[in-house]
């Protein structure tokens, strides 16, 4: 009788520890642009795509408490920097998601590290994320520079677009944009005759589409996003560059600009994305629920937020704890996996590889509805769609 008692007093107690190390409380901070050009492709919407994460996860029936909280950075790399600081130091926030704007994201990404916490960036663009500014802390999730260029320029050049001129947002994310397409272009054996940088945000474009017009470039290049984006090509348009023989490339495009600018703007426009809502069945029926909750498609930056949080907590479950530094590594070592980008996996530079899509702006009569916006024009495998792991300049890479 004594070692049945022992045996079940064992169990019980066996029991409860394994409760006790199941139940973990995480808290997140989505930070990202609330009410400007970016606010749109991230804002409210990246963090309706992070309750979808936790609610589609049953995070809560694994043990998991999770709490979200949201910030405006305006854009701007000191707010951000203040926020990330306050979060970790006296909020208790875990993991910052999000982070459009790549001088705000670079600022987050040096607090993590120094914070030992963790930054799923899904908005920032540069390359440099996990190049020279990569950290052991950060995992870019969603789409970057280099990513772009190759895409976008590539075909674009392939398809005799020789002569560039550049139309750059003058900040961290353009000048990296502007950098890694200049390298495709040259590489293709074309030339840049002419570039100009505007402020961020920008408003009146009109003296550089101007330059642009009269620079004699084939291609005219907008390494800019958002608001810019939307509104340099519809000036463009207005201009008549492409009526003139100018080809448009917009180097960073989401669906969401494209639905701004209506298909009679955008018609003809390449550009490369790492999700659209369109692209198969479970792509569709996430992106309907997504819609009933904010009325509109969702960006790729949205579906990023959705997937790192799912890959997260699957971390976090499988540890049955939140320590930074184990979580990341469980990350890393576990491939990805999830409905809108497919299989994938997080690099030692924390590059988060998954396929990418070329496609092609519809035109009007060939759309079936309003966010019925794109052509397929070629997948590009995951193994194909980022830098290779020894060329970023990643201090981690040994």
């Amino acid at each position: 009788m004594k070692k049945i008692g022992f045996l079940v007093a064992s169990l019980v107690a066996s029991l409860f520890a394994s409760t006790a190390f199941a139940d973990v409380a995480v808290k997140l901070g989505v930070l990202n642009d609330r009410s400007g050009v970016y606010s749109d492709l991230a804002g409210e919407g990246s963090v309706v795509a992070a309750q979808m994460a936790v609610e589609d996860y049953k995070a809560a029936d694994k043990g998991i408490t999770v709490e979200i909280i949201s910030a405006d950075h305006q854009n701007k790399p000191d707010i951000a920097s203040n926020i990330a600081r306050q979060w970790y130091d006296q909020d208790g926030v875990d993991a910052i998601l999000d982070v459009p704007t790549s001088s705000a994201a670079l600022a987050v990404a040096e607090i993590t590290r120094e914070k030992n916490k963790i930054f799923l960036n899904s908005g920032g663009g540069t390359s440099d994320l996990t190049g020279k500014a990569c950290s052991p802390n950060t995992v870019h999730w969603t789409y970057d520079s280099w990513q772009l260029a190759h895409g976008t320029a590539s075909a674009v050049v392939a398809n005799g677009g020789k002569k560039w001129f550049f139309v750059t947002a003058d900040y961290a994310f353009g000048q990296a944009m502007e950098r890694d397409a200049t390298e495709v272009v040259k590489e293709g054996g074309g030339e840049v005759v002419g570039s100009i940088r505007h402020p961020f945000p920008g408003t009146d474009f009109s003296s550089y589409l101007l330059q642009a017009q009269s620079s004699g470039a084939q291609v005219v290049a907008f390494a800019n996003a958002g608001g810019d984006t939307i509104n340099s090509v519809k000036q463009a348009s207005e201009f008549g560059l492409a009526q003139s023989g100018q080809q448009l490339a917009g180097l960073l495009v989401f669906a969401n600009d494209v639905h701004s600018l209506g298909l009679q703007t955008a018609q003809g426009l390449m550009l490369t994305e790492s999700f659209y809502w369109d692209l198969n069945d479970q792509t569709r029926e996430w992106s309907a629920r997504f819609e009933e909750k904010m009325n509109k498609k969702p960006s790729m930056v949205q579906a990023g937020v959705y997937a790192s949080v799912l890959h997260y907590l699957k971390a976090v479950e499988a540890l049955g704890d939140k320590d930074a530094t184990k979580v990341m590594a469980k990350m890393k070592e576990t491939p990805t996996d999830d409905i809108l980008f497919g299989k994938g996996m997080i690099r030692a530079d924390g590059r988060k590889i998954h396929q990418s899509y070329l496609f092609q702006v519809k035109k009007p009569e060939e759309s079936k509805g309003e966010w019925d916006l794109y052509n397929l024009v070629s997948t590009i495998p995951a193994e194909q769609s980022f830098r290779p792991l020894d060329k970023g300049g990643c201090s981690l890479i040994k």
